[in-house]
């Protein structure tokens, strides 16, 4: 009997294409067919997804739904504890570089929460975060360059999200057509999800455990 040393996960490096769409954000939101879902590598290690991120771009920057499904109690949320919040955070480097285990000023974090704001704390939240140990951060952003709209659901709540381009610093799809990509999906109820390796690694502090996004036409 020999015992796995090393996740399946971290084994691999993983690249996912993100589609083109000509419109992202009504005043409405966006609805994102099943083209744009992203794969879940974490079946790898016999996990299932309780979770469907789906993910689309163009040059004004890039959209998001999550489907979150299975709950049985609703998502516990603060705007003044974001960081430990049910919720997804997302990870991007508009230059996807691979080697570096330090984020840059292209390297970004982001925040998405289904609740958590406002007077009942019932309006959604999205807010770019620092990376720790990070060498340089992003420029400054104005908020209305992200967008965020939530619905609750039996069994659980859908998300929309928009991130400006104004946003995500050195974003050029056309001179660089791929970005870092990483996402993580915490749930008190049903534990984490994420985009490959899990909680055991570092991921939210080193580039290169992320993996890739394909901008693709």
């Amino acid at each position: 009997m020999f015992e796995t040393l090393v996740a399946p996960a971290f084994l691999f490096k993983y690249s996912a294409p993100c589609l083109y769409r000509e419109n992202l954000w009504t005043g409405g939101g966006v609805e994102l067919e099943e083209k744009y879902s992203l794969p879940f590598f974490g079946q790898l290690e016999g996990k299932k997804p309780y979770a469907d991120l789906r993910v689309a771009w163009n040059e004004e920057g890039l959209a998001f739904n999550l489907r979150v499904e299975g709950k049985k109690q609703p998502p516990w949320c603060r705007d003044s504890r974001v960081e430990d919040s049910d919720g997804l955070q997302v990870w991007i480097d508009t230059r996807n570089t691979q080697n570096i285990h330090r984020a840059g000023r292209f390297c970004h974090r982001f925040a998405l929460l289904p609740i958590g704001a406002g007077r009942n704390l019932g309006e959604p939240v999205i807010s770019l975060l620092a990376i720790n140990r990070a060498k340089e951060s992003p420029r400054e952003i104005d908020i209305r360059a992200l967008k965020i709209k939530a619905d609750k659901r039996l069994g659980g709540y859908t998300l929309q999200a928009f991130i400006g381009s104004d946003a995500l610093t050195g974003f050029s799809p056309i001179e660089q057509p791929t970005l870092g990509f990483y996402y993580a999906l915490a749930d008190r109820e049903l534990g984490p999800q994420t985009f490959s390796v899990g909680p055991e690694f570092p991921f939210d502090e080193d580039p290169s455990l992320w993996g890739t996004l394909e901008l693709t036409r």
